[in-house]
Parts: C-alpha cells; sequence; structure tokens
C-alpha cells in the first residue's frame, strides 16, 4: 500500500501530504490504507500528526449533526490482535449541567463481547490548559471519566461504568489523545495511568 510505503521508507514527509492522499480516497480504499499500517507505521504517523493543525470536536461528530445521532469511526490498532474495532461518537447531555457533549464507546469485535468485555463508554475532551496533555493532541477520548447513566444515540448498549466487570482490564484509567490526519482520519495513542502504553490506533469516520 502506498501510504505505509511511503510512511516507512520516507516519500511523503509531511503530514499535509498524507492528508491529501488519504483525501483523495473513498472510504473503502481509505480503509485499505488503513488496515495496511504496521505497529512502527503507526507510531511514525502519531509523531508525523503533531504537524498538523489541532483537531477539534466536529472531527468525530460534524456540525450540524443532531443530538444523538450516531457518527461511526472505523478503527484499526497496533495491537497483536483484535485489531479492527469502531468507536461510535454522538452529541448527548450527560454533562452535570446538561450542557452538550459528545460521547461514545467502543463497538468490541464479536469475540471480546462473547467473553464480557462490555462497551467501554468515554467522553471527548479538549486538552487546552494542561500542558501536558496538549502536547499529546489537542482532544482526549477520556475513559477515565466516562458519561452517567443519560441519554445515547438509539440502539446503543446502556452505560456501564469502565471500573467494574471485564472491561475494567481494558479501559478503566485509560485515555487516548487524538491528532488530524485528514478530513475522515485521525490517529490516537494510548494512555493509562498518565503511562503512554505504546499502543496507536487510526480511526476513518463514515461519512
Amino acid at each position: 500500500m502506498r501510504l505505509r510505503n511511503e510512511l516507512l521508507f520516507g516519500g511523503l514527509t509531511r503530514i499535509e501530504e498524507i492528508g491529501r492522499y488519504l483525501e483523495g480516497l473513498d472510504l473503502s480504499e481509505r480503509l485499505e490504507e488503513i488496515h495496511s499500517l504496521c505497529p512502527s507505521a503507526m507510531a511514525m504517523l502519531y509523531a508525523r500528526a503533531a504537524e498538523a493543525p489541532p483537531i477539534g470536536e466536529a472531527h468525530f461528530v460534524p456540525e450540524g449533526t443532531p443530538a444523538l445521532t450516531q457518527v461511526i469511526h472505523h478503527g484499526w490498532n497496533s495491537l497483536p490482535a483484535f485489531r479492527g474495532f469502531q468507536k461510535r461518537f454522538c452529541v448527548s447531555r450527560t454533562a452535570a449541567d446538561g450542557a452538550p457533549e459528545i460521547v461514545g464507546y467502543n463497538n468490541n469485535p464479536p469475540l471480546l463481547k462473547s467473553v464480557g468485555i462490555t462497551p467501554g463508554y468515554f467522553r471527548l475532551r479538549r486538552t487546552a490548559g494542561l500542558a501536558h496533555w496538549e502536547r499529546r493532541g489537542a482532544l482526549v477520548i477520556d475513559y477515565h471519566e466516562p458519561p452517567p447513566a443519560g441519554p445515547v444515540a438509539p440502539g446503543w448498549p446502556r452505560i456501564i461504568p469502565n471500573s467494574v466487570g471485564l472491561q475494567k482490564l481494558a479501559f478503566d484509567k485509560t485515555r487516548d489523545f487524538m491528532r488530524k490526519v485528514s478530513a475522515q482520519v485521525s490517529i490516537g495513542a494510548a494512555y493509562k495511568w498518565e503511562q503512554a502504553l505504546g499502543v496507536y490506533f487510526v480511526l476513518c469516520r463514515e461519512d
């Protein structure tokens, strides 16, 4: 795949070029490119994305999307197994003051669901004002402080705290810091207890 080869062997040197290339593809082609990325290429892409403009909330839920309408982002991670997944986002009013905020959950592979790892719910938060977080990305997918029980998109599973059950191993005390790659693609780095896990993942929004 061209994206993997260029990332690994130095042809595309700037994130703007990578973004333009991905924006010229359709969804299936973007996913094919993303699925070609090995862990070392994902680490390179995350480092390269530090040059990109700060990612905004509209990347995950485009402006004008009605409340409680899900937006699907297809994911591919650097783990040795269960690499494919989805993160699903929507605008809700789960905040204590009733203000709108973006929340979501991991739609896990069937095998993980079958062993009782329930979806990990999260909030999407800005990192502004926390210098050590800002360096990692402008937005963080925060499993450490998931939304309380409240309205979510139709068909979504009920909200369960990440501190209970088997999902505690995957999601509790975890935060994913996000950087922009293109108009539809972002890349994240996972942290647990403020320690980098060395795990990366790419998301591609389904428009």
